[in-house]
């Protein structure tokens, strides 16, 4: 009997795990959890999970593929794969045209230049500071006591920015409670963050990345504010997806099929 080529995709992430189910044409399921102290265990139980609830046992995967930071950690993987690779393959499948990808994570940011199909031909990361990621957001929102879901639904398109001078997070953060007491606007403040975030993001762009359309992933593309603010800096347009966090397992279980 033919074995049935349903893959998975596990992406072990800073701040999310995120899992995904695949038969080779469309999502079967997917699952999104923090990634809390143990990623190790949280992820091998949400995998588990996940088989069980759609009835299916690890034997019968074609393959189950990891990538995020993560990735080699996960004992039942077959493959792990780098990130860039797997968030490349998840865009393609939505936007086969593609050919820039900007993800923010919660600890990482990576711009991704790409042929059509998927092809990575150049990227720019930063994963050594927590300016111009998820973390400096979470962050500002602790200090302003808002929760990021609250941030998330706010559009800042017509309001003005305020300065944020600092380009590291650190310090950034004694500049952003300096302005809260000098009575600047939440709202004011909070684009200046966004983008102080955009352009520390475009700073890895250089110039062999351009494009007319660029396609905004990982968990950050869920704020409103930030895609604005990118849409600003870049002159693109910036388009997410309509679930911007999971591209990386979906990727990796893309990739699993190939493979």
């Amino acid at each position: 009997m033919k074995k049935a080529r349903i893959t998975c995709g596990v992406d072990i992430g800073a701040r999310s795990i995120d899992i995904i189910l695949f038969d080779g044409r469309k999502i079967i399921d997917s699952i999104v959890i923090n990634t809390g102290a143990k990623p190790r265990e949280r992820a091998l139980s949400a995998y588990q999970n996940l088989l069980v609830k759609n009835g299916i046992r690890k034997n019968k995967l074609l393959k189950t593929v990891s990538t995020g930071y993560g990735r080699n950690h996960f004992t039942d993987a077959d493959e792990a794969i780098s990130e860039i690779a797997c968030h490349a393959a998840g865009v393609a499948y939505y936007f086969p045209d593609a050919e820039l990808v900007i993800d923010i994570g919660g600890q990482d940011s990576k711009v991704i230049g790409m042929l059509p199909g998927g092809k990575v031909v150049d990227f720019g990361m930063n994963d050594r500071c927590a300016a111009g990621t998820g973390r400096f957001i979470e962050m500002v929102s602790d200090i302003l006591d808002i929760k990021i879901e609250d941030i998330s639904k706010m559009s800042f398109r017509k309001v003005s920015g305020c300065e944020i001078n600092s380009m590291c997070a650190v310090f950034a953060e004694s500049e952003i409670v300096g302005l809260l007491q000098n009575d600047v606007p939440v709202e004011k403040l909070l684009k200046g963050v966004f983008v102080s975030v955009a352009k520390r993001v475009v700073s890895l762009m250089g110039k062999s990345f351009s494009s007319r359309e660029i396609i905004f992933t990982g968990g950050v593309a869920m704020i409103n504010g930030v895609a604005e603010a990118l849409e600003q800096e870049t002159e693109s347009r910036i388009t997410v997806p309509s679930n911007p966090q999971i591209t990386g397992a979906l990727g990796a279980a893309i990739l699993a099929g190939k493979r």
